[in-house]
């Protein structure tokens, strides 16, 4: 899950994005060979801090962006960007506040970003570069054409992993059916389901910063990720060991905020989301509960589900039910009961066939 930080700095990188004014603005500082510095937001915290310059209050422009770049000041925005509050202004945050920075106007920058709650943004004409302060975090404007490679590198990638999580959650549908599960199994799709979360949340990072540009690569990232998320949480739902302390959002979060290490070693990752029993055995055998099979089902809603799930309490039982017994399940009737009963005879012939098929 992103940190507060990663999210100031995403909101900062959207509103400089390809497509935005802000950015064409700053692009035309950029090529007419001058720099800039320039504070969004004009809270009084960034007023306090400011000296001289003059009061504009005008629409913001791209235009009208570079035209005030050429004067030595900085220009001040207001917070989102609309509207440009003061120009040629001279700053003086805390110069006890730490820099890295070596020029005046990206200490200024930095400065101003680490003390104030405010994004800065440095346009260095001697560097042909954008820098984007947020607080402690720095982060260089990249051309358009590395964005879109990287993000295509990743794409490709994502769809190998996407691939082998396909497999090897179909493994597990043919495991389930046939009673074989073991905890190792869970672990493996939980695994490879975060990886290619976490893929695609690198790729999501890009898009922001691709803005209009990215139109096609975040139709391809929607493709291959649709529905990822929810069976995530079903897999879960299916699994955990739930008590007074602990429930499934939790442990969607605990496993978002696992490290890559600690992802990959199976007896934490079975014990962060309280898989099993209390001692590990990655052998142990377990039984599904039903959730994620019975979400293949069409029309058939969340609670409907939970009902079922309540009746019957393990996939195993499930199976073997009768249409009558499925009818005394609250409001599923007899044409539903008939329904889920075939439904679920199709799930188990398709996970069969696709489990012995692939070895034949």
């Amino acid at each position: 899950m992103a940190s507060r930080s990663d999210s100031a700095v995403l909101r900062a990188l959207a509103q400089v994005a390809p497509g935005s004014p802000l950015r064409d603005g700053l692009d035309r500082v950029l090529q007419s060979g001058r720099g800039g510095l320039i504070v969004i937001g004009d809270g009084s915290d960034v007023l306090n801090i400011c000296s001289g310059g003059f009061l504009l209050d005008a629409s913001f422009t791209p235009q009208r962006l570079s035209e005030l770049a050429k004067m030595d000041g900085a220009i001040i925005l207001a917070g989102d960007a609309s509207r440009i509050a003061r120009a040629n202004v001279h700053l003086v945050p805390n110069p006890n506040v730490p820099t890295v920075e070596t020029g005046t106007r990206h200490r200024t920058a930095e400065r101003v970003a680490r003390s104030l709650n405010v994004p800065v943004v440095a346009v260095s004409e001697s560097r042909k570069e954008i820098q984007v302060y947020v607080g402690d975090q720095r982060h260089p404007l990249e051309p358009v054409s590395r964005l879109l490679e990287r993000s295509n590198q990743a794409l490709q990638t994502l769809e190998r992993y996407r691939t082998r999580l396909r497999k090897v959650t179909l493994d597990l549908t043919a495991l389930e059916v046939e009673d074989l599960v073991t905890l190792r199994d869970v672990v493996e799709v939980l695994q490879r389901s975060e990886m290619v979360i976490r893929i695609a949340s690198e790729i999501d990072r890009n898009l922001v910063e691709l803005g209009s540009d990215g139109r096609l690569v975040r139709l391809q990232l929607e493709e291959l990720m649709g529905g990822l998320d929810d069976n995530r949480r079903l897999l879960i739902r299916d699994y955990f060991q739930p008590d007074g302390t602990f429930r499934i959002d939790e442990a969607m979060e605990a496993l978002g905020e696992l490290d890559d290490e600690a992802l990959f070693d199976e007896d934490v990752l079975a014990k962060t989301l309280h898989l099993g029993s209390s001692v590990t055995d990655l052998d142990e055998s377990l039984e599904a509960r039903g959730y994620r099979l019975l979400a293949q089902l069409p029309r058939l809603t969340g609670a409907m589900q939970d009902r079922i799930v309540d009746r019957f309490t393990t996939l195993r039982r499930l199976l073997d039910v009768t249409v009558e017994e499925l009818e005394e399940v609250e409001g599923l009737g007899r044409s539903r009961a008939k329904s889920v009963h075939e439904g679920l005879v199709r799930v188990v012939e398709g996970a069969l066939d696709e489990r012995y098929g692939r070895r034949n």
